[in-house]
Order: structure tokens, then sequence, then C-alpha cells
């Protein structure tokens, strides 16, 4: 098993199964051979993890990391929290060449998002088979000429993660949300009557199938009729289970969507983005990060509860945790505090609503991990003044 992690992690997988090294028990790089004669199964494995092997140091080549000392990265190395659970060169995006038979072996021990667990192998694997291999795992680079108006070094990549919570209404933080080199939306990312607030520029849109398809269709009337278009937006799909397969099979194919997966919101999942579709801006988060972000950031008494299985990280907390692995400097706006209680759930809402605390999410560490995150200087989290 080919993998970017290390230390042992506590991990949920099906009861009785054998679970063999994973992203939470192997330390380093893993052997890239068997002292066995190799057949060629063995031939294909070695390449792959020839490839991730790679992966590790590309960042180091292809992006403005070490030209930035003050970074996130750097930062998190004089953490005593933060120094064994970063790491900043794992896998984040799957494509075909991560998978094969063997990975589905492993990754079927693990409940979705996290994992490929009583999920249809056939599909899985057309879908993965249609995502064409990412010659970078970090993508960012940040243009010599930003126009920024701040004093961070045009060397270092920065980035504003604007979420949905009612703290930025009437904030007036627009400006300074664009002054960022890429900026980042989630779901339901209204503009539209809020410029000032929440500012004009998306750089990065993420989404599970539901969060995008459902927001066009409640948030329809506040101005959010489409998904944020342009050549040079990318777009970012969390994979929650067999919905999110189903709909981005449909997705890719350019066909209607099998009935009963989301197909009430509209049959055929590419008139959302029209012209703006292109593979090539088209991220899927691997499922290993996504269960290293759950235990090593998130990781919920939840999870030790009996509703286990349908805990996860909220969108907004998966998009935050992803920029935070992408980019130099973060800042982080619309996500929860303290004293969340005075603002509605939304920035966009007509009417104040409460902020509801469901079973599958746990605000309240979400809310205590970036405001640890913000007081340790890795990023910088908008708390009102």
């Amino acid at each position: 098993n080919l993998h970017l992690y290390s230390g042992p992690i506590l991990e949920f997988s099906r009861p009785g199964a054998t679970v063999g090294p994973s992203a939470e028990t192997t330390t380093g790089v893993p052997s890239l051979g068997s002292p066995l004669l190799p057949t060629q199964k063995d031939r294909e494995e070695k390449a792959l993890a020839l490839r991730r092997l790679l992966y590790c140091f590309i960042p180091l080549l292809s992006s403005s990391f070490q030209n930035c000392p003050d970074s996130l990265r750097a930062n998190a190395t004089k953490s005593d929290w933060l120094r064994n659970l970063f790491l900043p060169n794992i896998t984040i995006f799957m494509d075909r060449s991560y998978f094969n038979d063997s990975e589905w072996d492993r990754l079927e021990h693990f409940a979705p998002p996290f994992g490929f667990m009583e999920l249809n192998y056939s599909l899985v694997k057309e879908v993965i088979s249609m995502l064409p291999p990412k010659p970078f795992q970090q993508i960012l680079l940040a243009s010599s000429n930003n126009g920024s108006s701040s004093k961070i070094p045009p060397q270092c990549i920065s980035c504003a993660v604007v979420g949905n919570g009612g703290i930025l209404n009437n904030s007036g933080m627009g400006q300074e949300i664009d002054s960022h080199d890429y900026v980042f939306r989630v779901s339901g990312a209204v503009i539209n009557g809020y410029e000032k607030d929440v500012g004009t520029k998306t750089s990065f849109y993420g989404f599970t199938a539901y969060s995008l398809v459902a927001s066009i269709m409640t948030l329809g009337s506040r101005g959010f009729k489409k998904i944020p278009r342009g050549k040079d937006i990318k777009y970012i799909h969390f994979l929650e289970g067999e919905r999110d397969y189903e709909w981005l099979k449909a997705l890719l194919l350019n066909k209607d969507v099998r009935k009963g997966f989301l197909d009430i919101y509209g049959r055929k999942p590419r008139e959302r983005f029209e012209e703006a579709f292109d593979l090539d801006r088209y991220h899927v988060i691997h499922p290993d990060f996504l269960r290293y972000m759950k235990n090593r950031f998130l990781r919920s008494k939840n999870l030790d509860r009996s509703y286990w299985r349908i805990y996860r990280p909220t969108t907004g907390a998966f998009l935050l945790l992803t920029a935070l692995h992408l980019c130099d400097r973060v800042s982080a706006y619309c996500y929860i505090t303290e004293g969340f209680q005075k603002y509605s759930d939304h920035y966009y809402d007509k009417t104040w609503k409460r902020l509801i605390f469901y079973t599958n999410h746990d605000f309240d560490l979400e809310k205590r991990v970036w405001k640890r995150l913000h007081d340790e200087n890795i990023m910088k989290l908008y708390q009102h003044s």
C-alpha cells in the first residue's frame, strides 16, 4: 500500500474486516517492490509507487513554497499540535492512475466519503477511469503580478476561503477578499447583491453533487441561479457516496443522470456547467485525503457513538482544509466562530435564521479548530470586530 501519510490514527472499518497498512499506519515512503519475481501487476504497482514518490518532490519544484519562508507550512512545523499532523506533500486529488484492484480492496474497508465501502465496483471504476492524470498535486502558482494592495510578497500564494455564514453580512470585507491571489467559494456561493461583503472574485468552487444542485434550486431567487463560471475557475468535487458517482458519471459522459440519483434537480448535470466544463479544471478529492482531514483535524466524538457512520466534516470544512494544503497564506471568512449565535445562519438570509447543529456534523469542533488554527498563526479567521 502506497501512501504519503504517517502516524497512527484511529479508523473505523467494516466489522470483521482485516485492514492492512493504510494512511494511518504507514510511516515514511513504503517499499517499492517485492523480493519475489515481479509479475505484470507488480511492475504496474511499482510504477505507481514511483509516481507517488515523485509527487513528494513535485511541490518543491513547481510551487512557491520554498520562496515563502513564513508560509503556513513553516508555521505548522513550529506548532507542537500541528507538527505531526500536517502533511504538506500529501496526495489530494484522485485520478485514474490511483485506481486498481488493490486500491479498491484497501479503500473498500472505509465508509464513503472516506472510502468505497458498499459502493458498486463497476461504477467507481468507470468514473475514476475517466479522470485524467493530474501532472501536479500542488496546482497553485501565484501570479507575480497579482495587483494586490497587500504587503504579501508575490512569491507567497494568498487565498481567501469564503463560506456561507451570516457573520459576513454587512462586513464590508469584499475588497479584502478579492485582494487575495485566489478565492475559494463553496456550495451556495451567492454574490449578486452582496459584493461589498463577499467580493466578486472566484478561483475555486467546491461542492458535493447534492450541495451544488440543491443550492441552485433553493437560492435561485437570491441570485444563485448557476454555478460560478469562467475560463479560469476550477472546480473541486467532494464525492459523498453513490449519488455523487452516478452524478459525476452523467456529467463526464454528458448524459442524463440515473433515475433516483438527484435527477429531480435536473436530468443533465452538464447543463450546470455549459461551456465552462473542462476536465483540466475539474478536480476530484481523493478519499484518502478526506479521511486524513477527518482523522487528523476533525476527529469528532461522534465517531465513538452509535451513529458514527453518518458523521463527516462540513463541505465548507473540507474546502478550507484543502486550501490550507494548497496555499501559503489563508484567510477564512464566513466560518463559525465564538459568538455565532449573534448572526444568522447565512449571510444571504433575508430574515434571521438560527444555525442548526445537525448530527452528521460537529460545528462545535470545527469552531474550536478554526480558532486554534488562527491562534497558532496558521490562518487568519475573520471573527468580526
